[in-house]
C-alpha cells in the first residue's frame, strides 16, 4: 500500500483511462469556505467532500470537535462520492494534505486499502501547469462496502498511560503545545508526556511529504524506534492523520487518538501539562489516573 501518489503518475492513470476516484477535501482550521475555493478550481473530475459534516459527527465535548462517523454513515458518504469496491481513490487539498489525510486515514480504518494522498496537493498539480475545472462534480453512486477498526486507535485512558509505554506525539504547532495559545479548545498545554511533534515538520516548503530517510530520521530524532509503540493526536483527529501517514512513509506503524486534546481538555478529571518539556508529572485534580485501554483492529500496535 502506497500512501502517496505523485502528480506525474496520477496524470498517467488519467491519460489512460484507468478508473481514480479524486476527493478534494479542502478544509482549513478557521476556514470555512473550502467549498467555495473547491467550486473556483478544482481537479477535472474531482468530488468535493466536506470535513465537517461527511468526515466528523457534531462536536460533542466528551468526544471532540471531530468526533469519527459511524461506518453506515461514512459508507453512505463515499458511495456519494461515487466509490465503488476496486476503485483507486486519491485525495488532496490545498493545505499539504493536512486535511486530505483524515479522508486518506478513515478509508485505510474502514477496509479500503487503495486511497493514496497527491504528495503536494493541489498546489504540486498547479506547478506541473495542469488544467484544473471549475464547478461541482456529481457522480454516479457508488456501492462501495465499509468495514472499521483496521487501523490502530487509542481512547482518553490509553493516551493517559500511554507514555508509560512508547511514544506519544503531538501533532499541534509547538505554541499550541507549550501552552502559549490555544484558540478552541477550553485548556492550553498538553497530554503529560506527549512529545512536540508538529506536522509542519513533516513536509518540504512546496507541502511534498519529506522523502522516507529524512522523516525516519525525524521521528527517530524524537525517541520513536524500530519496533517502539507510537501514538498521535493533535487539536481534534484531523492532522494527526497527516503524521501517521508522515510515520507510515518512514517505515513505522503508530496509533490515532481520534478525540484528541479538544476530549482530553474537555475532562477536567484529566491532567494538562504546559512548557517545552513534555511534563511527566502532571496530575489530575482529584489526584488519580486513570488506567489505560487500547483498542485497535488489524495492524494494531501490541501492547
Amino acid at each position: 500500500m502506497n500512501t502517496l501518489m505523485d502528480v506525474s503518475t496520477l496524470q498517467a492513470r488519467l491519460a489512460a483511462g484507468r478508473r481514480t476516484v479524486l476527493l478534494d477535501v479542502r478544509w482549513a482550521l478557521g476556514d470555512p469556505h473550502g467549498h467555495e475555493h473547491y467550486l473556483q478550481a478544482h481537479l477535472p473530475g474531482a468530488v468535493f467532500v466536506d470535513l465537517a459534516t461527511e468526515l466528523a459527527d457534531p462536536a460533542v465535548p466528551d468526544r471532540g470537535r471531530h468526533p469519527l462517523p459511524s461506518r453506515e454513515r461514512f459508507q453512505d458518504s463515499a458511495r456519494r462520492w461515487g466509490v465503488r469496491n476496486g476503485d483507486t481513490v486519491v485525495a488532496y487539498d490545498d493545505s499539504a494534505n493536512m486535511a486530505a489525510a483524515r479522508l486518506w486515514w478513515m478509508l485505510r480504518n474502514a477496509g479500503f486499502a487503495d486511497v493514496h494522498l497527491l504528495d503536494g496537493g493541489l498546489a504540486a498539480w498547479r506547478a506541473a501547469g495542469l488544467p484544473l475545472e471549475a464547478g461541482s462534480v456529481e457522480p454516479a453512486a457508488g456501492d462501495v462496502g465499509l468495514s472499521d477498526g483496521k487501523m490502530p486507535v487509542l481512547d482518553a485512558d490509553a493516551a493517559a498511560a500511554w507514555p508509560q509505554q512508547g511514544t506519544l506525539l503531538d501533532a499541534r504547532a509547538g505554541e499550541r503545545y507549550r501552552g502559549e495559545v490555544e484558540p478552541v479548545d477550553p485548556r492550553a498545554g498538553h497530554i503529560p508526556g506527549a512529545i512536540s511533534a508538529p506536522t509542519a515538520g513533516n513536509v518540504d516548503d512546496a507541502g511534498r511529504f519529506l522523502p522516507p530517510a529524512e522523516l525516519r530520521r525525524r521521528f527517530e530524532a524524537l525517541g520513536v524506534q524500530g519496533g517502539s509503540k507510537v501514538a498521535v493526536y493533535c487539536g481534534s483527529g484531523v492532522t494527526a492523520a497527516h503524521e501517521v501517514a508522515a510515520l507510515e512513509i518512514a517505515g513505522f506503524t503508530s496509533a490515532l487518538y481520534p478525540g484528541s486534546f479538544s476530549e482530553w481538555s474537555n475532562r477536567p478529571e484529566l491532567p494538562v501539562a504546559t512548557g517545552p518539556e513534555p511534563g511527566e508529572g502532571a496530575e489530575p485534580a482529584d489526584g488519580t489516573a486513570p488506567a489505560g485501554n487500547f483498542a485497535g483492529g488489524k495492524g494494531s500496535v501490541a501492547l
